[in-house]
C-alpha cells in the first residue's frame, strides 16, 4: 500500500514538472509597471502567509528602499505539484525554490529558466524533531557534525545533488534493517527534489535517502520513511505520526528574517546538514 501510494505522489510530480513543456495553460505575463510580482514559496511552519510577506517587506526595504512599492507579494503552497500548476497556470508570475531543486526542474523541462536578482540568500536545512527528545537529538547532532567532519556529506551532496542527469532519476538508496533495533519514522515529502525526492516507481530516493542510511548505521537504529506534503510537516510531528522531520529551513544569512520561520514551538532542530541559496523560477519569456 505505502509503495503505491510514494508512485502515486511521484507521478503527479513528474507530470508537473513537465507539463508547462507541453504547452499547458497560458504563459503568465511580468507585472505592470509599478505593479507586485507573485511568488509561490512552500509553506512555512512557523509564519502565516501574511506574516510572511510582512518580513519579506522589511527585507527587501533593508536593501532596495527606492522599490519598496514594488515588493512582491509571496503566496503559500503546500506542495511542489501545486505550486508549479500556479505557475503555469499564470496565477503566480514565479516561484521561491532553492538552487539545486531549480537545477534539476531545469533540467527535466526547458520552459523554465532562473531568474537574477538582486540580493541571494541562503538556508540551513536541519532535521526536526520534537523537544523533549533530547537523546535522538543528541545522537543526530553527533553523526551529522561526525558526517561533516569525515567529508561524508560533501561526498553525498556531490553524488546526488550537485552532478543531476536529464534523463535519470536520483538511484535508490537501500536502507538496510538493523534486526532488533528501534525504529525512527521520518517524514519526507518529495518536494526538494534531487534533495527530498520520491522516484516514479514510489521510492524515496537520492540525497535523503541515503543521508538517512548513514545516520541509521551511525546511530544504530531502523528508519521508516512516510511521505507527507511539506504543509504536514508540522502536524505530523507534533502529533507523533513521525519522530523527525527531513526537511525544516533555517535563514543562513538575514538578520531580518526570523530563524524560527520554519520551526513551530515545540520543535527541536538538530544541527544543520547542508546549505543552498534562494532563487526564483519562471516560465521563459
Amino acid at each position: 500500500m505505502r509503495k503505491n501510494f510514494f508512485a502515486t505522489i511521484a507521478a503527479c510530480t513528474l507530470m508537473v514538472l513537465a507539463l508547462t513543456g507541453c504547452g499547458g495553460g497560458d504563459t503568465p505575463k511580468a507585472p505592470a509597471a509599478g505593479g507586485k510580482a507573485s511568488i509561490g514559496v512552500i509553506t512555512h511552519l512557523n509564519a502565516s502567509e501574511e506574516k510572511y510577506n510582512e518580513v519579506m517587506t522589511k527585507l527587501e526595504k533593508s536593501y532596495r528602499p527606492s522599490k519598496a512599492n514594488l515588493t512582491a507579494n509571496y503566496k503559500y503552497f503546500d506542495t511542489l505539484k501545486d505550486m508549479m500548476l500556479a505557475l503555469d497556470s499564470g496565477q503566480i508570475d514565479m516561484l521561491s525554490t532553492y538552487q539545486s531543486v531549480a537545477d534539476y526542474m531545469l533540467l527535466k523541462n526547458n520552459n523554465l529558466e532562473i531568474l537574477k536578482s538582486e540580493r541571494v540568500l541562503s538556508d540551513s536545512f536541519c532535521l526536526a524533531l520534537r523537544e523533549g527528545d533530547t537523546m535522538l537529538k543528541n545522537d543526530l547532532d553527533k553523526v551529522i557534525k561526525s558526517m561533516q567532519a569525515d567529508g561524508t556529506l560533501a561526498d553525498l551532496s556531490k553524488t546526488y545533488i550537485l552532478n543531476p542527469k536529464a534523463n535519470e532519476e536520483p538511484a535508490p538508496v537501500a536502507i538496510e534493517e538493523i534486526p532488533g533495533a528501534d525504529t525512527i519514522k521520518v517524514a519526507v515529502t518529495g518536494d526538494l527534489p534531487p534533495l527530498d525526492f520520491i522516484r516514479a516507481d514510489g521510492m524515496p530516493a537520492g540525497f535523503n535517502t541515503a543521508v538517512l542510511s548513514e545516520i541509521s548505521k551511525r546511530i544504530g537504529k531502523n528508519m521508516e520513511l512516510v511521505s507527507v506534503d511539506s504543509g504536514a510537516r508540522s502536524s505530523i510531528l507534533t502529533s507523533k505520526g513521525v519522530d523527525v522531520v527531513f526537511w525544516v529551513s533555517v535563514p543562513k544569512d538575514s538578520t531580518l528574517v526570523p530563524t524560527n520561520i520554519d520551526q513551530p514551538a515545540g520543535v527541536a532542530l538538530s544541527d544543520p546538514y547542508y546549505t543552498d541559496s534562494i532563487v526564483h523560477v519562471a516560465l521563459k519569456k
